[in-house]
């Protein structure tokens, strides 16, 4: 039960990246995740001794923060950005139907793949519903690196249990080197902006929320739970983004975000349940 309260915190805390990155279209998003990610890293400064892991350890940490964002940013340029979400959250998914595959001794019944595909559908309706509503089912080679985003944070997040254990601390290290990896990427291939006092204000409230403490409660999520289980709950993560961006921008709920909503906590009680 208590893997399932992180983990819901940092559902909660994800929920408002959406709202935040829209107050932010106007920064470059290498230097918004490199600024954002260096940002969350900072509570965990003062552990840093604690941040002596294996470079295997390192590089996979690395290969989660900076590989997904930086393939998920990639989408998001290509293609039509609410079909690319789309695509993305397909990460919810694959670690449940992915879990048996990566972790020893987890079995994967059909009722996990039955509330995980209820969840997806759900997922996509909301995300489609929050959007104009007129999302066009045309291929777009955006959408590779949207599902290769996908895979990278499902396959990190079930390896963080197949290595030595690490504290998690670490996460702050992390961050740190995938924050530096993506102001590099910023200096390389963006171009340089004036950041304001609330352009600051927001990417402290995005680095220290779901961009930092959400991936402490994360990781402390997967290592005390049950991935299958954490997996299907994540599919709550875009119906509150969706909800979330409705209010801050003045749009009303509609009829399908209701029944996302209905088909997500359905599939997240159902799996969760399961035994």
């Amino acid at each position: 039960m208590n893997a399932n309260f992180h983990a819901l915190g940092a559902i909660a805390l994800w929920a408002s990246l959406a709202s935040l990155g829209l107050a932010l279209r106007h920064v470059p998003p290498f230097l918004l995740t490199g600024i954002a990610l260096v940002l969350g890293s900072l509570p965990a400064w003062p552990l840093a001794r604690q941040w002596k892991v294996p470079a295997s350890t390192l590089a996979l940490g690395v290969y989660g923060l900076f590989g997904y964002h930086f393939l998920l940013f990639i989408a998001l340029r290509l293609a039509p950005p609410v079909e690319a979400n789309l695509v993305n959250y397909l990460w919810p998914l694959l670690i449940v139907v992915l879990a048996p595959v990566v972790l020893p001794g987890l079995r994967l019944r059909p009722v996990h793949i039955g509330a995980a595909l209820m969840g997806f559908a759900g997922a996509g309706l909301a995300i489609l519903r929050g959007s104009s509503g007129t999302a066009q089912a045309t291929w777009h080679w955006g959408y590779l690196p949207a599902l290769g985003s996908a895979f990278i944070w499902a396959t990190y997040s079930l390896l963080t249990r197949r290595v030595a254990h690490f504290p998690t601390a670490a996460i702050g290290l992390f961050g740190l080197v995938s924050g530096a990896l993506a102001l590099l990427c910023h200096w390389a291939l963006e171009p340089s902006v004036d950041l304001s006092v609330r352009d600051w204000l927001l990417l402290a409230v995005m680095g220290l929320g779901p961009l930092g403490a959400a991936f402490f409660l994360w990781d402390k999520a997967l290592k005390l739970g049950d991935a299958r289980h954490i997996g299907i709950l994540s599919y709550l993560t875009p119906l509150a983004s969706t909800s979330l961006l409705l209010l801050v921008t003045g749009q009303g709920l509609s009829s399908g975000v209701v029944l996302a909503a209905v088909m997500i906590i359905g599939s997240a009680v159902v799996g969760t349940r399961a035994r």
